[in-house]
């Protein structure tokens, strides 16, 4: 149990380096999209997984945004796939076996599993998600929520001053 319980202090601890270092670039520059390019390349650095990136809101469809792996799908409809489904609910959407997931759309087949957070706008509403796919099955935890929710909520228009 200790090494279960080391893993996951070592996996906090990276998420919370990640952050910080989120926030200091949010310091010195406003634009989305360069922040978004920067942040999935920063998960990229640290976690090993196939794909990261994230989808715009944008003409009622989420349309691809920066990401690091290879390419994607360009567009995506609302309550379709994972990705959509979580537009839809607001809400976070694990998915340890996307096999499993019905609507599923298979932008790789190499993803086996899949984690997808909302980002808000300052009316509530879904302007953005963070996409990421990994070629494990069961690759995402409560710490990784927990932590990818946290930096997310960098993006959001309600987040802190």
């Amino acid at each position: 149990m200790l090494a279960i319980n080391s893993d996951m202090e070592e996996k906090s601890g990276q998420y919370e380096l990640l952050i910080k270092q989120m926030r200091c670039m949010m310091e010195s520059e406003k634009d989305e999209i360069a922040l978004m390019a920067n942040a999935s390349s920063l998960l990229s650095e640290v976690f090993p997984w196939h794909w990261i990136g994230f989808y715009r809101v944008i003409d009622n469809q989420l349309v691809l945004g920066p990401f690091q792996g290879p390419v994607a799908c360009t567009r995506i409809a609302f309550n379709k796939g994972v990705c959509g489904t979580t537009w839809a609910r607001k809400e976070t959407i694990v998915v340890p076996d996307v096999e499993q997931f019905p609507g599923h759309i298979a932008c790789s087949s190499l993803s086996r599993s899949e984690i997808v957070v909302p980002i808000f706008d300052k009316n509530g509403e879904v302007k953005s998600i963070l996409d990421i796919d990994s070629t494990e099955l069961d690759a995402f935890d409560a710490t990784d929520q927990h932590y990818l929710e946290a930096f997310c909520a960098l993006f959001s228009d309600n987040r802190p001053a």
